[in-house]
């Protein structure tokens, strides 16, 4: 058995700072968040659980068992700005360009940041992704005041509540959080390339099943679609556990209409939940007709 040993330096972490903030306004129809958008100006998140109380059962004058409440979690965000469709979930909604009205029904919406982690050799060993869902902003406080000798800008905050989501297997959640140092490296890219989008892709916060099922998922390799410019035919390729999509719409594999001339078209392709691309691995075609 090896002996215990204390303060090598590899591991003696810590964590620091908070940024990559996004915002991501649910929709209520479908219970997804398909949309994410910079939260520029982030400058803190304080998590705070609670519940989780104790209640003593008591039966022939002895301590008889212990009922542990439920969970919840909750948080506080401060930030000196945030993006316009935070507005929603503040409680406000645009009459007209540049004109809100207050006292509005407050939208539930997703939240993601990141923390470094470092050691005593490495203060930039890694970071985590903190994720959170099903939260809803309660009234705050905006404090202005005059400009002195000292100026300084106004910060922001928000006290959150939050609604947990389903997770296959255990207790529904609220957050999530994902260690760089521990997961695979390509799986974390797919997964970051998910929550802050890329080129071709719109930035989203998935569920909490999705993640485990990318994170124990394998690679796949997209076919390269092929395209005949002087005919305008495209042709989708049947690759299996990849989603093909054409200017942004899911299509069947096989021949497509002829595309007219001087017409450009982008094939995206997606692996399907639960797969990923490798690091490097082309995901995206852009095509122009030639045809007459």
């Amino acid at each position: 058995m090896p002996q215990l040993i204390w303060d090598v330096a590899a591991e003696r972490l810590y964590e620091s700072g908070v940024d990559h903030g996004v915002l991501y306004p649910k929709d209520i129809a479908t219970g997804t968040y398909p949309l994410g958008v910079v939260w520029n100006g982030l400058t803190g998140v304080t998590e705070s659980p609670g519940g989780a109380e104790l209640t003593d059962l008591w039966a022939d004058n002895l301590k008889y068992a212990s009922i542990r409440a439920a969970e919840t979690f909750g948080a506080t965000v401060e930030a000196y700005t945030y993006p316009d469709e935070f507005a929603e979930c503040d409680g406000s909604v645009e009459l007209i360009p540049g004109v809100k009205a207050g006292q509005q029904t407050r939208k539930p919406f997703g939240l993601s940041y990141r923390t470094k982690i470092g050691s005593a050799d490495d203060e930039d060993l890694g970071y985590k992704l903190h994720l959170i869902y099903g939260a809803s902003a309660n009234p705050s406080e905006k404090a202005y005041t005059t400009i002195n000798e000292s100026p300084d800008g106004i910060t922001f905050s928000w006290e959150l509540v939050t609604d947990p989501v389903p997770v296959t297997g255990q207790k529904p959640t609220a957050s999530l959080e994902i260690d760089s140092t521990k997961v695979n490296a390509a799986k974390l890219l797919a997964l970051e390339d998910i929550l802050y989008g890329t080129a071709v892709l719109t930035a989203r916060l998935p569920l909490p099943d999705e993640i485990v099922s990318l994170m124990t998922g394998d690679a796949v390799v997209p076919t390269p679609p092929t395209f005949v410019a002087a005919t305008g035919i495209l042709t989708i390729p049947t690759t299996a556990n990849v989603i093909y999509k054409v200017n942004g719409v899911e299509t069947a594999a096989g021949a497509q209409d002829p595309i007219d001339g001087g017409q450009y078209v982008t094939v995206v392709a997606e692996a399907s939940v639960g797969y990923y691309f490798e690091v490097g691995v082309p995901y995206s075609w852009m095509f122009i007709s030639t045809l007459e």
